[in-house]
């Protein structure tokens, strides 16, 4: 099996029209996620009736009071913002000559972990980086058991021996749409980092495959494609791989339901409740197929009874990858709680990924870079 802690395909070749595609992708990717996983924060553990009795017959329609404020990110974000964080810093130190990202990722983790336990930044080491000083992301927002126990010790779970092996919940899906981005990287080697930081938490087959899965989707629309050809070809990738049957299944499931006629919240609940990442995956991916508009297809991924800020968050990574930052509603975009942080993290990965020898290397490097991103 390849390892994630390969290298990369090479250094891309970056025109100015082709950054700025790239950067509107890393900010719809990121943006779009985070307003899904916001407008499904106050329904996420509702019925599909107890959600039309609070909102009426249309059910979810904008943000509603969650956590104390509208437009309330959960963890879902949290750690989706984190997993960015550990792939420029795994960029950052391979100056150093230490190149295996799935242990960056797992101190990435970590200091996610750490926001969870602690009350504050006040007592972040230098080399923590920026994130992890922003006090906003110390709130904790219904995050996942397998998550915590997972990142409880040291230890960095693999996939010969996972942590949580019996578990495969949507906390590995609802995090990994960043690996996607990594547009310079090979599809398989894309895959295969999603799977390993995945067994980090949860290491049931179907956890850390559904992750594999929606991360080379989420490659395959950066690079230009259409949804229905990225969905293909992470089948293709899944196929290889022992104990991929439930994420193969539910995706192709996802894929019959588009020819079922109308999309409706009924149809949404047929795929599932979305706990599971095969289930939270299908009704993210149906949601995107059948998306008039990306209005339409988060409201479509959040009214439903199940996990509906995990499958909003996955819907917004899709819609937001497809279509750029310019299709997101303004309004949702700009009550959206952290949007500074996540647009900060979102241009500072974009640069990495074209101009990172630019900002670094193993001779000289830009201080305020290294400041944000230390190599230790």
């Amino acid at each position: 099996m390849t390892s994630a802690s390969g290298t990369d395909s090479g250094a891309a070749i970056w025109g100015r029209a082709e950054q700025q595609d790239y950067r509107s992708r890393v900010r719809g990717c990121l943006l779009g996620g985070a307003i899904g996983d916001a407008l499904g924060a106050a329904v996420e553990f509702d019925s599909l009736d107890g959600i039309r009795e609070k909102c009426g017959p249309p059910g979810v329609t904008d943000y509603l009071p969650a956590y104390g404020r509208r437009g309330a990110i959960t963890d879902d974000t949290q750690m989706t913002l984190f997993t960015v964080d550990g792939l420029i810093r795994a960029h950052v130190r391979r100056d150093t000559g230490a190149w295996h990202p799935p242990t960056d990722l797992h101190a990435a983790y970590l200091r996610w972990a750490a926001t969870q336990r602690d009350w504050g930044p006040d007592e972040r080491r230098e080399d923590d980086g920026w994130l992890a000083r922003e006090e906003w992301l110390y709130a904790r927002r219904a995050p996942g058991n397998a998550c915590l126990s997972g990142l409880a010790d040291p230890r960095m779970g693999t996939l010969e021996h996972p942590k949580n092996p019996g578990s495969k919940g949507c906390g590995t899906v609802m995090r990994s749409a960043p690996f996607g981005l990594l547009v310079g990287w090979e599809p398989a080697l894309v895959f295969q980092l999603a799977v390993e930081c995945a067994a980090q938490t949860h290491g049931h087959p179907t956890g850390y495959l559904a992750a594999g899965a929606f991360a080379a989707i989420i490659h395959t629309l950066a690079r230009g494609d259409d949804l229905d050809t990225a969905v293909q070809r992470a089948l293709v990738h899944l196929a290889a791989r022992p104990g991929h049957q439930e994420t193969t299944d539910a995706l192709k499931r996802a894929l019959g339901a588009v020819r079922q006629g109308m999309p409706s919240p009924e149809r949404v609940a047929a795929l599932g409740e979305g706990w599971t990442a095969e289930e939270s995956l299908s009704i993210g991916v149906y949601c995107a197929l059948v998306a008039e508009d990306v209005r339409h297809g988060l409201l479509l991924a959040v009214n439903h009874g199940g996990d509906s800020d995990s499958t909003g968050s996955i819907c917004g990574n899709l819609l937001g990858t497809m279509h750029g930052e310019t299709s997101l509603p303004p309004g949702w975009v700009a009550e959206l709680e952290g949007r500074a942080t996540i647009l900060q993290l979102a241009d500072d990965f974009a640069m990495e990924m074209t101009q990172g020898p630019a900002l670094h290397g193993p001779g000289t490097a830009s201080p305020a870079w290294l400041s944000r991103y230390p190599r230790a």
